[in-house]
Formats: C-alpha cells, structure tokens, sequence
C-alpha cells in the first residue's frame, strides 16, 4: 500500500519561513562580530553588539561569556566597558569558536526513533547517520583550518 501525497495545498513560503527558524547563526553572527572587534580601538558593549546583530544585549552577553570562558575576549566594567577581543584574529579558528559557543551539531537533520524494531527505519537511520557524521567531520576539519585573519581579508 502507498501513501499518496498532494502537495497542491503546501505553502511553498511556509517551508522557507520554518528553514529560517531552524538554523543557528551564533557562528556566523559571532564571527562577524570578533573581527569587527579585533578593528576597534574601544571596548564594544553589549548595546552596541546588539545592534549590529539586530538582537538583544542580554542575548549578546549571554553568548560573549562562552567566548570569555574559553579566553577570546575579556569583558571589562564601568565607563569605557564592555567586550574586548583577547586573541589574536591569526590564533583563532572557526572550529575554535564553533567549539566555544557549545555547538554541538552543524546539522539540523534528525533521526526517527519511532519505530525502532523496523528494518528499514534502523537502515534509514544508519545511512542517515553515517552520512551526517561524514560531512560533519570533513566540515570541522575545514573549520579549524581557517583562522579569523583570513576572513578578516588582513
């Protein structure tokens, strides 16, 4: 028996709108943001992140304290403060910062679990899963390859 799909009633928009809200872009963003810093003669505050990122200072402050844990940038307090980059842009790499921010999977594509005695579900998933694991590793071993100089274009 096969299952007949119609997709005359989806909403083409719809899987687009749902795709935007699935990806994370804390790399990308954060990226952006410490070359931007390594620029800058003053402290960057979180106000100022924000607005760059079109997102809020706690939400800025909250993903900055993953990069002052691993020590690729310091906050300092009081007038004149905020973020400051710590590191060297030629010392850091995407995998670095990937790393820092508690990335845990570049993919967002998950596996079934709903029928775990079906073979072909347990062959779907393995493929699926060896696929994902394959990728993902040819993608980290490109990311600690590049350093935030190179981005930077210096």
């Amino acid at each position: 028996m096969y299952l007949k799909v119609s997709t005359q009633n989806i909403n083409p928009q719809y899987s687009t709108e749902r795709e935007k809200m699935r990806k994370d872009s804390r790399l990308s963003r954060m990226l952006h943001i410490l070359i931007h810093m390594a620029q800058m003669e003053q402290a960057a505050t979180s106000e100022f992140i924000a607005t760059m990122l079109n997102t809020n200072p706690v939400v800025v402050r909250r993903t900055m304290a993953c990069l002052r844990e691993k020590g690729y940038v310091t906050s300092v307090k009081g007038h004149g403060g905020g973020w400051r980059l710590n590191v060297a842009l030629e010392d850091i790499t995407l995998l670095d910062i990937h790393n820092a921010l508690g990335e845990s999977s570049v993919f967002t594509i998950g596996l079934t679990d709903e029928h775990t005695e079906c073979i072909i579900e347990k062959a779907v998933n393995r493929e699926i899963g060896d696929a994902l694991a394959a990728s993902e590793a040819l993608l980290l071993r490109r990311f600690g390859e590049v350093t935030l100089a190179q981005l930077a274009l210096i």
